[in-house]
């Protein structure tokens, strides 16, 4: 009886089909071989995994050149029909569709993918009947540590994130994810009863990715921009492990996560409003909503301090209570503080809306997970998160381009410094503190070329306790003057605030001596136009941005009156204050731009053309400091409430 080849003329046509496309883009259309791609790699250990199940999507090629011509990229066979191989691959194929094969395969795995020794065959034939993974013994191949390959460096931190947990199926485009996904699961316990602890690792790469990774695949998850992995991680930081609800539960969560994607693969879709518009609806929807809300509007804020112990709350504060005053007739506000800094925060913001909050402020960018989670369960709410980062489809976010009255401090301080040396203390290095750090070293050498900004990361909120240290290193190095990261809300919070010069005091610790100048925000400004915008119809309840394909990104600056500017008249010479009060104007009518080229980077790049003027994603985005600037940007620990939903970088203060 002759052999049915069906099986294999069909896999061969698909082969055929994989080829052809490749030679058509003059590529090499053979399967990838891992002799090759070995040829300048520095292999510094092969380690024994023993046998391991290997999920099919990531084996990748095989280990020879003389096996891989047998094969498309698609793992599919391309020999012809009167071959052996096309035979032997038919009862490979047979066997597995009458009682399943048995054999491991045996591959090496190279940056966590798999390239076959022994049973090629039997991969292609696994992989054309769709089948998800097979066993193998696994011998790793160890690169040696690159620092300056991202591939690399992501490599080892895998290995380290394997070691603890045997995982080999999530990948990440973005170091550190690793690190982030084992401290959500490190303590993982499955909600059956039935698995052991020290299979728990097991239990939860079975049930809960793979469980995601087919609901993302059917929802088209897989046309995103981003790994699986990075989408996966994404989705537990905002709705953490999920293991007890029902896939139509899991579909729906989905369903919203990945319309909040897909927004941000068009960045057009995002719009920058730099300033004040209250729009005022005047069709008849607006006009109704006008007459019909009889009741107050009710407005929650969410902070994660409070205002005895927080100048960033106590200034929101002032915001809030300035909304009350001003529109006490329409408006009435309840107040959630210290707030955890985690997902957990969205069980407060959910008693809010419970409570009948139509509009949530959150007040701090650690809460935007929490945030995007409420939100996206409850669409006809508007929430509203505080931090210098993209807006999402659910969630808009607003902030001040605190640059300008930085840059201004930087003019007095350039004006005023004896030595030419500067200090900046800062926080965390986030984008409005980083272009904050540039706008007042661009102030500084305006006035004084030669100046220098000695910089001083506390890499803490703890401005009390990290700020005398660092400003004893400054003071070491000769500067003057420092310029604190914090802005003046109330004195009796911390006595370092804008820009001062620094005197040794009784003890011989250095220490404020004359204010000179500082940043002030006025945040009752925003949320008063806001909501007179919702009053009048403009804004609707239920992210009328978004519905109408547009997410918003309020990014007031001086001109809205946002942001202020203060400086000490008794200490500033008056020529200096009329170069001061010449800027100031010039900034809020827009006619000076802060980051005008030309601009140079710490290693004296050309950063910015002359002429060039940096607009908003630029600015978000930047990592690079100016010249003039004396430090570096450290890794970041400790501040990274979402990272990244494959869109902007985190900012607050």
């Amino acid at each position: 009886m002759a052999l049915d080849l069906t099986a294999y003329i069909n896999a061969r046509k698909s082969a055929l089909k994989e080829y052809s496309s490749y030679i058509s883009q003059g590529r090499n259309g053979y399967l990838p071989f891992l002799d090759g791609i070995l040829k300048n790699i520095d292999i510094v250990s092969e380690v024994d995994l023993g046998i391991v199940d290997i999920p099919l999507k990531k084996v990748r090629g095989t280990y020879t050149y003389l096996r891989s011509v047998s094969f498309a990229r698609n793992f599919m066979p391309l020999m012809d029909l009167d071959t052996e191989f096309a035979i032997k691959w038919q009862h490979v194929y047979d066997i597995q569709t009458r009682e399943g094969l048995n054999d491991p395969v045996k591959v090496f795995e190279y940056l966590n993918w798999f390239y076959v020794i022994e049973g090629n065959k039997r991969v292609s034939v696994l992989k054309y009947l769709n089948n998800y993974s097979y066993q193998g013994y696994v011998t790793r191949l160890v690169p040696k540590y690159d620092e300056t390959n991202k591939d690399i460096r992501l490599y080892y931190e895998f290995m380290d994130f394997y070691k603890k947990t045997g995982i080999n199926e999530i990948w990440f485009s973005k170091e550190g994810s690793f690190n982030e996904l084992w401290e959500i699961i490190k303590d993982y316990r499955p909600v059956s009863s039935l698995v052991n602890y020290e299979d728990r690792f097991t239990y939860f790469q079975s049930a809960v990715y793979k469980v995601f990774r087919k609901i993302f695949y059917d929802l088209g998850g897989d046309r995103l921009p981003i790994t699986t992995g990075d989408a996966f991680l994404d989705l537990l930081k905002i709705h953490g492990i999920r293991d007890s609800i029902s896939d139509d539960e899991l579909r729906a969560i989905m369903r919203r996560f990945i319309s909040e994607m897909e927004y941000h693969k068009d960045e057009q879709a995002v719009e920058i409003q730099k300033s004040p518009q209250l729009r005022q609806e005047t069709g008849l929807i607006g006009k109704l909503t006008h007459r019909i809300r009889s009741e107050k509007l009710k407005i929650g804020f969410a902070h994660v301090n409070d205002a005895n112990s927080s100048s960033w709350v106590y200034s929101h504060e002032l915001g809030r209570m300035h909304l009350e005053h001003a529109l006490s007739q329409s408006v009435e506000t309840v107040v959630a503080t210290k707030l955890p800094e985690s997902i957990e925060a969205a069980h407060a913001l959910q008693k809010m809306v419970d409570e009948g909050c139509q509009i949530i402020f959150t007040t701090s960018p650690s809460l935007i997970s929490a945030t995007l989670k409420v939100a996206m369960e409850n669409p006809e709410v508007n929430l509203l998160n505080c931090s210098a980062m993209h807006s999402f489809k659910h969630v808009n976010t607003y902030f001040g381009r605190i640059h300008e009255p930085r840059f201004l401090c930087g003019l007095v301080a350039g004006a005023m410094t004896r030595t030419g040396k500067l200090g900046y203390i800062a926080p965390f290095p986030m984008s409005d503190v980083i272009s904050g750090i540039n706008a007042f070293t661009l102030g500084a050498r305006m006035i004084r070329p030669d100046a220098q900004v000695y910089l001083e990361w506390m890499q803490t909120w703890d401005y009390k306790c990290a700020t005398p240290q660092c400003t004893a290193r400054i003071a070491e190095l000769g500067a003057d003057i420092i310029c604190h990261h914090n802005t003046l809300a109330n004195r009796r919070f911390n006595r370092e605030y804008g820009a001062y010069t620094i005197a040794p005091d009784e003890n011989g610790e250095y220490v404020p001596d004359k204010y000179l100048a500082v940043p002030v925000w006025n945040w009752g400004i925003f949320y008063e136009k806001y909501i007179r915008s919702v009053l009048v119809g403009g804004t609707r309840l239920g992210h009328d941005s978004a519905s109408a394909g547009r997410m918003l990104n309020y990014w007031w600056g001086m001109d809205s009156g946002l942001l202020d500017f203060f400086y000490a008249r008794a200490h500033i010479p008056t020529e200096t204050q009329k170069l001061v009060e010449f800027f100031k104007s010039a900034i809020i009518s827009r006619s000076f731009r802060v980051f005008t080229g030309p601009i140079r980077d710490r290693e004296g790049r050309l950063a910015v053309e002359a002429g060039e003027i940096l607009e908003h994603p630029q600015i978000l985005m930047m990592d690079w400091l100016i010249e003039g600037v004396v430090g570096s940007l450290p890794e970041s620990k400790g501040f990274d409430p979402l990272g990244d939903l494959s869109t902007g970088r985190i900012g607050g203060s």
